[in-house]
């Protein structure tokens, strides 16, 4: 047997990492400026996160949400104090795609409808409703385009009103700074007249932190840089920093029932245990703060390079957007200075997420590489 080919490769085997340091089988280090995703929040084989996951294996990896499990509660507890959003039940998946596929399914419950508005250049996941929601045709299939969805564009109030004046939506889904899209995020007057919008007219509002929550943008979530409050969060990619982890938030004045949600492996033992070395290592290592400080220095020296037109995003989830598309500098990045980091939608932006304990010195080789390749 071999692989389904839908993944295309660079030709680099990482067998080991430690920190952001990406370690191939010929022995060769990179470093990672990209984070699988933005997957990696605490840094590779964080001896804390390790030890967690060693400790929990031991006792019990797995079993079914039929019994009690008090490491959910721990975390649910953990999340809120650490988030602020105490007000908000927590219910565990697996993915991004599996946290929005359920946050949608509960639009509908909780309103008796079935249309959603998303944002142009979204990206939701690759299932069912999510993928629906996700502006590219090219992954829609036709089995997913009976889900009715009306895109709009970001900051558009008129278009938006004139939108959701029909009544006919359970729920406004958006990134609060897109990711594969290309780092663009609504304003703060436009999020504000979305959120106010969606509650007069009795539509479930979405906030989809998969990537940019757990501290990535330099506050928990990137909506609180907004002064909303949605009535549903999506979490997952940092969330279990490589431990496939996803969860959504879902405000108290939502209705909870026997069976309306389920899942089979979300919220296991090991997941938990992952999860929560994440938020103890972020609360420790004031990584939240860190985000925002190393991300304004990179933004600051980014502005060193006149190759750089300009510099998207917040915190930790930064884009550095050039005018000629950037698929071979990410290319020379990799081969000559032995650097990951991403792309995006947007064929001109080179997306930068690492792990949110990165430092100064870092983003100083970074940008030194970046010089390199760009003479």
């Amino acid at each position: 047997m071999k692989l389904f080919d839908v993944y295309p490769l660079y030709d680099v085997t990482p067998v080991s990492a430690n920190g952001i340091e990406v370690i191939d089988e010929k022995g060769q280090k990179y470093l990672d400026f990209y984070g699988g995703h933005a997957v990696i929040s605490i840094g590779h084989s964080h001896p804390h996160y390790v030890a967690r996951l060693k400790d929990q294996l031991e006792k019990i990896g797995f079993y079914s949400n039929s019994i009690q499990n008090p490491l959910q509660n721990e975390l649910a507890q953990k999340l809120g104090e650490l988030s602020g959003c105490d007000d908000y039940a927590l219910f565990m998946c697996n993915s991004g795609a599996e946290a929005n596929e359920n946050a949608l399914k509960m639009a509908s419950f909780h309103t008796g409808k079935a249309k959603v508005i998303a944002f142009n250049n979204s990206f939701h996941g690759r299932t069912s409703a999510a993928v629906a929601a996700t502006d590219n045709p090219a992954i829609n299939a036709p089995i997913n385009q009976q889900q009715e969805v009306t895109f709009l564009p970001f900051n558009d109030t008129e278009a938006f009103e004139k939108a959701i004046a029909s009544d006919d939506f359970c729920a406004v889904i958006l990134e609060s700074i897109q990711g594969v899209g290309g780092l663009d995020e609504p304003t703060t007057e436009f999020f504000q007249f979305v959120a106010s919008t969606c509650k007069s007219h009795g539509v479930v509002l979405i906030a989809d932190e998969v990537q940019s929550g757990f501290g990535r943008s330099g506050k928990f979530f990137a909506f609180q840089h907004h002064g909303i409050q949605p009535d549903i969060i999506t979490i997952a990619k940092g969330m279990g920093n490589g431990f496939p982890v996803g969860g959504v938030l879902i405000h108290n004045s939502f209705r909870a029932s026997y069976g309306l949600l389920g899942t089979t492996f979300g919220g296991n033992h090991l997941a938990c245990a992952a999860t929560l070395s994440v938020l103890e290592v972020m609360e420790d290592e004031n990584l939240i703060q860190n985000a925002a400080e190393v991300g304004n220095y990179l933004k600051e020296r980014a502005k060193e390079l006149p190759q750089v037109k300009n510099v998207k995003g917040r915190g930790l989830m930064l884009g550095l957007e050039f005018d000629f598309e950037v698929s071979e500098l990410r290319k020379a990045l990799i081969h000559n200075q032995h650097m990951f980091t991403g792309g995006a939608k947007n064929k001109k932006l080179l997306r930068i997420l690492p792990a949110l304990n990165v430092t100064k010195n870092h983003i100083d080789l970074l940008l030194e590489g970046l010089k390199k390749e760009l003479k």
